[in-house]
């Protein structure tokens, strides 16, 4: 169902997955999409995988609307319209959570942000800034700006549960990190530098309070073109944090649908709506 809310006195528009008479106290999953995207069609570009959490009961999948294509993101240099127009997206998200909690009756305690690319890089951001309203993050082809670059500066990401899926071969965010391509500048309007997908998973998990390694478990591999590899930091008493390196994988989404072929090779092996299931616990018992 499309719908709207305004935020300070702007039309904003979202499609919401899930009916307002469902189960009271689900879970509230807001899918945040990449640059030159809208909802619409990054739910078209994931085979409206997100969707089963919504079909199975377990939640209400919510796919917001960026500002002209993009969301006002984590990186400094960003240059786009959302960073130029200074879009509230931060308002945006805490007025849809407001308004979603009312209508379907969700549990503002377990409200979930995935975000692909840009949308990834909104994710950070609101772990950073507004960590209140979100219970844990997903961030895809996406990785945590460096220092220098990071909008928010010194802050601080607060403990929650983190997930992070990087490809090998991604050409856009690269997962070594450091800066941009000139292409890359150019085209999707960013800047600066990055770290790495492990450092990035690293990061997270320190902010958690974990000291202890991680480990290192790899998948079994269905087609040899990509393997997938996941970095797990777990300790007692901290939200965890889980990085799944896609050795050969492109700037694209594990899953059933395939990007197109100029992002690079999808993985599907496994489906990240599941393991954004599983590692949140949105469909176990004890949180529905």
């Amino acid at each position: 169902m499309r719908d709207s809310i305004t935020v300070n006195g702007t039309l904003r528009t979202y499609e919401i997955i899930g009916s307002a008479d469902g189960n009271p106290g689900r879970s509230l999953v807001l899918v945040f999409h990449g640059s030159k995207q809208t909802g619409a069609k990054h739910r078209k570009f994931v085979g409206r995988a997100y969707d089963a959490l919504a079909e199975s009961g377990a939640a209400v999948v919510v796919y917001l609307d960026g500002h002209k294509g993009n969301w006002n993101d984590a990186r400094r240099e960003s240059s786009f319209p959302a960073r130029t127009d200074n879009s509230d997206d931060v308002g945006f998200v805490r007025a849809l959570i407001e308004k979603v909690a009312l209508s379907h009756d969700i549990d503002p305690a377990r409200v979930y942000a995935v975000g692909y690319s840009n949308g990834g890089q909104m994710v950070i951001r609101l772990a950073h800034e507004t960590p209140v309203l979100i219970a844990g993050a997903a961030v895809i082809a996406a990785t945590m700006p460096a220092p220098e670059s990071f909008l928010l500066g010194d802050a601080a990401p607060a403990p929650m549960p983190v997930l992070l899926i990087n490809g090998t071969k991604d050409r856009i965010v690269t997962y070594a990190g450091g800066a941009y391509s000139w292409w890359a500048r150019l085209v999707f309007k960013v800047g600066g530098r990055n770290l790495s997908a492990p450092e990035s998973a690293a990061y997270f998990a320190a902010g958690n309070g974990i000291t202890v390694q991680p480990t290192v478990t790899k998948l079994p591999a269905v087609n040899a073109a990509t393997s997938i590899e996941r970095t797990e930091y777990r300790q007692p008493g901290h939200p965890s944090v889980a990085l799944y390196t896609v050795h050969g994988g492109g700037h694209t989404i594990p899953g059933p649908a395939k990007a197109p072929a100029v992002l690079g090779r999808t993985n599907q092996d496994v489906r990240t709506a599941r393991l954004i299931d599983e590692f949140f616990a949105i469909s176990t018992p004890a949180h529905r």
